[in-house]
């Protein structure tokens, strides 16, 4: 008994403190969850060609369409990344960002963070969006530091994400019926509609809570994974000591025809040859000459755990080091499925809508739980008011 009472102690005041945060993640996760599909909904004129491109037509050379895409930016503000659609009728994405990681305010985090958006087969530049403003950009950073900036934001969202885990965990120690009769049974499995308010309360906080556990600890889990690099590395390491399994190393690398005098168009030019059924590449662009060109190749579509990731050398155009996740242990797998865990993408659009339930329900706990310490609490205070009044009778 007094264990509950301090379980319920840690819940309750966990709860009070990081609530507000809770109820913000829980609901921009519920946007983000579909951002993928409602961007192409919403920004057509962004992300699909007027006209789409015949089967035959080449696209042009990337280096070409980064210094057009870096004419229409403000002196100054360079490419850092470049999202490539292999599909016939899609724009390419070429972002500019750069941050102020000692920023406190989300308005002075991003000194610029643009998008241009081109059509690969003339080069023609269909939007230039400003993404520090843009829509499901804003939810991000809401979801990801409370628009206060990583340096402050992130670690805010970080120990929320970490009290909501205990709280998780300290509410099913709440939940489990003291004895598992038939009435217990109902009452702690299902919700009672017809009842008043403050039950139908505690009801959908009580078996809300229970239904989603499994869901709000693995966002917690994968939330804790992009918080804390120290707990991405122990969860990486721990995991990979449980993979017996060999993994075949990559001994062989293919050697890059130099076609021509740009190494980052002759690797894209491989990547893509290799890779034609892929449903994306990403390129990260280097400025220094002595760090390799990067491009990731996502082969499953908006899912980034199934890939392949290339380096190339900038002076030699050729490869230095390949990943793919096939080849990784235990720990590299799930960690590099941390983005398809955390959103619901892992098993396509069923898991996606059951995501965004989850994270409905676990928008709602901060608020049904606040209304249940609320009313306990008038009523603590009527009693107490009441032992008053009665204890001034007895004395008079």
């Amino acid at each position: 008994m007094v264990f509950k009472k301090q379980i319920l102690w840690l819940h309750k005041w966990l709860g009070l403190f990081s609530g507000i945060v809770i109820l913000i993640v829980s609901l921009t996760g519920c946007i983000y969850v579909f951002q993928d599909e409602l961007k192409l909904v919403v920004y057509p004129e962004k992300y699909f060609i007027n006209h789409p491109a015949p089967e035959t037509k080449s696209t042009i050379a990337l280096s070409k369409l980064i210094a057009i895409a870096e004419k229409n930016l403000n002196p100054g503000e360079k490419i850092s990344r470049v999202d490539i659609f292999p599909q016939k009728d899609r724009t390419w994405v070429f972002r500019a960002t750069k941050t102020n990681k000692k920023a406190f305010f989300y308005a002075d985090y991003f000194t610029y963070n643009k998008r241009v958006f081109i059509n690969p087969y003339s080069g023609t530049v269909q939007q230039i969006e400003n993404t520090k403003t843009e829509f499901f950009q804003i939810v991000l950073q809401l979801h990801m530091n409370l628009l206060l900036g990583k340096k402050y934001g992130h670690v805010i969202i970080g120990f929320s994400t970490l009290f909501f885990s205990l709280i998780c965990i300290s509410g099913f120690f709440l939940w489990w019926p003291k004895k598992w009769k038939p009435k217990n049974i109902k009452q702690h499995f299902s919700i009672k509609f017809s009842a008043k308010p403050k039950r139908l309360n505690y009801d959908l906080h009580n078996v809300l809570g229970f239904y989603v556990l499994p869901w709000a600890l693995l966002f917690c889990f994968t939330g804790l994974v992009f918080a804390f690099p120290v707990f991405k590395k122990g969860v990486n390491n721990s995991l990979n000591t449980l993979d017996t399994k060999k993994k075949n190393p990559i001994v062989q690398l293919d050697s890059i025809p130099q076609k021509t005098t740009n190494t980052l168009d002759n690797g894209l030019y491989y990547v893509l040859s290799k890779h034609a059924q892929a449903d994306q590449y990403s390129i990260r662009l280097q400025e220094e000459k002595s760090e390799p060109h990067d491009i990731q190749v996502r082969l499953d579509k908006n899912k980034t755990g199934n890939f392949y990731r290339y380096y190339f050398d900038q002076k030699s155009g050729q490869i230095d080091n390949m990943k793919t996740s096939a080849n990784l242990q235990l720990g590299g797998q799930i960690t590099s499925m941390n983005y398809d865990l955390h959103t619901g993408t892992f098993g396509g659009l069923t898991t996606k809508f059951l995501a965004f339930f989850a994270a409905l329900i676990c928008a709602s706990l901060p608020v049904t739980g606040f209304i249940i310490w609320l009313n306990k609490s008038k009523k603590e205070r009527k009693n107490n008011k009441l032992k008053k009044e009665a204890a001034s009778t007895l004395f008079f």
